[in-house]
């Protein structure tokens, strides 16, 4: 059984979860941010659905250096939006995910800007760190601007207090 054809069904899943929390987003509070150094929530949002391609920058290169890419951070207009956003990037994901090859985990993947290395790893490393887990890391940020928000969490990995 190759690599892929295990990360794939922890992809999915954790695509679903993540697709439920952003459509839970009101474009009414994008503006809404819990505390002074926090993202807003529109940006927080329009970033977990970026993230969703992210995946396949790791897998079909040898890094990404944030100095020379151009890359523009997507812009928050609705729930609708970020979730299309995501749906798109992590099909783009599964599908670079199931042509990689096994012997090409082991290479090594650099996150840099300019000078500054951020990340230099396996690409196995960087596939978890800098986008399984980076999903999951800001996907609990928005639950905790949902929650006070007073708008219902979905279940993540059980019931939520909201779902049960």
């Amino acid at each position: 059984m190759s690599i892929a054809t295990l990360l794939l069904p922890e992809l999915d899943a954790e695509a679903k979860i993540a697709r439920a929390t952003l459509s839970r987003v009101p474009a009414d509070k994008a503006d809404f941010r819990p505390a002074v150094k926090s993202m807003t929530l529109g940006r927080l949002a329009a970033h977990i659905a970026q993230l969703g391609g992210f995946g396949t920058m790791i897998v079909s290169s040898p890094g990404l250096d944030f100095a020379t890419a151009g890359m523009k951070p997507l812009q928050f207009e609705s729930a609708e939006q970020v979730v299309k956003a995501l749906d798109q990037g992590v099909g783009a994901s599964r599908a670079a995910l199931a042509a990689v090859a096994d012997s090409a985990w082991q290479d090594r993947w650099k996150l840099s800007n300019g000078p500054h290395v951020i990340l230099e790893s396996s690409r196995f490393e960087a596939y978890r760190a800098m986008f399984l887990n980076h999903i999951v890391h800001h996907r609990a940020q928005l639950g905790v601007y949902l929650r006070l928000l007073d708008i219902p969490v979905p279940s993540t990995y059980g019931p939520s207090a909201d779902e049960s």
